[in-house]
């Protein structure tokens, strides 16, 4: 029996306050494993530089994906101590990657959605270079606060590719951290993933006197919210990898007409899942900066490259970027083993 009213009811629009969300799955099931051994120590390290880097606008959902018991205690802390984060999503079992962050992204209503694995160091000014990027470039769908030199071998970036070339304002750059390139090959335990070309340019644009690495990885990335209008309706079937995150990801984000693009400089280190000293160094220098941040004051409007972009960027991408290569690198000043 139902007596009254509901008073939800008198005002049923959805409004919030925030438009930046942060979203990270947090998977580790036991800290004895040698792989999962530091995976809380990383996970605080995580959580900390992020919580000290955002600005007020911006909302956080943890997902805990079957995690040990200490590792629920700690996500259950953060969650009760910091009103930024608004949103703790158990489950018992292990959803898999992608399906965990949909049941966040698709219930949420930020034009902007941050996805984050959970061994990434924020550096400050990641968000306000981000959001810089995609106000610049309203066509920006998907933005990473960790530039590649690589970026540009992505198949999935056709609608970028097809942006640069026509926009003529494709050029090699200088890399401006080729530490951190090294680092994160490090990190990921690919010694050899950069040779000397690689760390000393990357392929930009630019426009209104800001630069854009292109191409980025999807470890830690910003996205419009409309990148997810052209995800794959079936839930996803593999736990991770697989080529799961660029159908749900990559290939959404091109289909949409956006582009894939990076910050020129390194604001976010990937861990791995192994503490080192110099990560806890880090941290501290960022707790002793007192650094704050500021939302933007208006976002741009989304606006999507030609819809016949995809098509002659894809051919593009193969005739330059693959048969090419060699001839227009060099017509762009690069040697031939970049």
């Amino acid at each position: 029996m139902r007596i009254g009213n509901n008073p939800a009811k008198e005002n049923s629009n959805l409004k919030i306050e925030s438009y930046h969300r942060v979203v990270i799955p947090v998977y580790i099931p036991n800290l004895t494993e040698d792989y999962f051994k530091d995976g809380l120590k990383i996970l605080v390290l995580c959580l900390e530089s992020l919580l000290l880097t955002i600005h007020s606008k911006t909302r956080v959902t943890l997902i805990n994906n079957n995690c040990c018991s200490e590792v629920v205690d700690y996500l259950q802390k953060i969650y009760q101590s910091n009103d930024l984060v608004d949103q703790l999503l158990h489950s018992k079992i292990n959803l898999g990657k992608i399906n965990a962050i949909y049941a966040a992204v698709k219930s949420n209503l930020e034009p902007l959605i941050s996805i984050s694995d959970a061994d990434v160091m924020f550096l400050p000014n990641w968000q306000k270079e981000v959001e810089k990027i995609i106000n610049v470039f309203p066509e920006a769908g998907m933005v990473s606060p960790v530039p590649t030199s690589l970026g540009y071998r992505s198949k999935y970036m056709f609608n970028t590719i097809y942006y640069a070339l026509t926009k003529g304002k494709l050029k090699f750059s200088d890399v401006e951290d080729s530490d951190a390139l090294v680092n994160f090959q490090k990190s990921i335990g690919r010694e050899k993933m950069y040779n000397k070309q690689h760390l000393s340019k990357y392929l930009t644009i630019s426009k209104d006197e800001t630069n854009a690495v292109i191409g980025c990885g999807h470890f830690v990335a910003t996205f419009r919210a409309e990148v997810f209008k052209k995800s794959p309706n079936e839930v996803c079937k593999l736990k991770i990898v697989g080529g799961s995150e660029s159908d749900y990801f990559d290939i959404p984000n091109d289909k949409a007409n956006l582009l894939r693009l990076a910050t020129t400089s390194n604001y976010a280190y990937h861990l791995g899942n192994t503490i080192e000293q110099w990560m806890i160094e880090k941290l501290d220098r960022i707790k002793e900066s007192n650094f704050t941040n500021s939302p933007l004051k208006s976002l741009s409007d989304v606006k999507y490259v030609k819809k016949h972009g995809y098509f002659i960027g894809k051919m593009l991408h193969k005739v330059l970027f693959n048969k090419a290569k060699k001839v227009y690198f060099s017509y762009k000043g690069m040697k031939a083993d970049y």
